[in-house]
């Protein structure tokens, strides 16, 4: 019995479509191993600097839509490789849906060396939510938001919601 009451205890966190539940979930996910960068502050920095974003989630994630100038960097087959072209003082702005795989790969990047990474507090929903322009695979703005499953989908408030 215990363990369907803390199962209905966890789905009714993230069925309250209530914003300000937003933070208490990501608390739970979040280690705070990888600074958090909050949107306000991301839209500032771009004004004047150019960080590099890096994309970590799906293929398919990222083709619906994902920050404009961002790359594909995906959190499954994330290796070396992948980002042996940037140089170590390069500032990264990581992210993903609500920032939990981003995260990962954010400590991935400082155990390589990586010294000004941050993490995207709430991901690309967050920043839709606050009315920021994301592209499609064409490089054209988009309302569609893949919200990774039906269940993460409450957290988009604004645009289009895309799940499989």
């Amino acid at each position: 019995m215990r363990p369907l009451c803390s199962f209905l205890f966890c789905m009714s966190l993230f069925l309250g479509c209530q914003t300000e539940k937003f933070d208490g979930v990501m608390s739970l996910f979040y280690k705070n191993t990888v600074p958090l960068i909050k949107t306000e502050e991301l839209i500032q920095k771009m004004r004047f600097q150019k960080p590099l974003l890096l994309d970590t989630r799906t293929r398919s994630e990222f083709s619906v839509s994902h920050l404009p100038g961002a790359q594909f960097i995906q959190y499954d087959y994330f290796k070396f490789s992948d980002v042996a072209h940037i140089p170590k003082n390069k500032e990264i702005i990581v992210y993903c849906s609500v920032g939990y795989r981003s995260e990962r790969i954010g400590e991935k990047l400082l155990e390589m060396g990586y010294t000004k990474v941050y993490n995207l507090y709430g991901g690309i929903f967050d920043w839709k939510n606050q009315s920021q322009i994301v592209v499609n695979h064409l490089n054209l703005p988009t309302d569609s938001v893949h919200t990774y499953s039906k269940a993460w989908s409450i957290w988009l408030h604004k645009g289009i919601k895309v799940y499989e």
